[in-house]
């Protein structure tokens, strides 16, 4: 089993910047490709970002693009999520999710593993 614990949501106003942590713990040697996901009140969950296992190759969202930036670190076992010039629009509780299948992947359920979230709120 793996274990994710998102942390770093807050409050915000429009324009502001706020990092998103996700960090991984137990079996994280199967874990291949992660991504983050958002749900707004009132919506379906949401696809945002993937991060392949290497680091190297990203995928994002055309809603966040040049705005949001996906990393990794392998050694903490800890995915972040950098969002810059934040909108009312990205309000929503944020979740990471973790892939045991190689490839970028963005469908719901295609991910084996999914933190708790942590809200996200930003006031115009």
């Amino acid at each position: 089993q793996v274990q994710l614990v998102e942390t770093g949501g807050g409050l915000v106003q429009a324009g502001d910047s706020l990092r998103l942590s996700c960090a991984a713990s137990g079996r994280t040697f199967s874990i291949l490709g992660m991504g983050w996901f958002r749900q707004a009140p009132g919506k379906e969950r949401e696809f945002v970002a993937v991060i392949n296992r290497s680091g190297d190759t990203t995928y994002y969202a055309d809603s966040v693009k040049g705005r949001f930036t996906i990393s990794r670190d392998n050694a903490k076992n800890t995915i972040y999520l950098q969002m810059n010039s934040l909108k009312p629009e990205d309000t929503a509780v944020y979740s990471c999710a973790a892939d045991r299948s190689p490839g970028l992947r963005v469908g719901l359920r295609e991910y084996d593993y999914w933190g708790q979230g942590t809200q996200v709120t930003v006031s115009s």
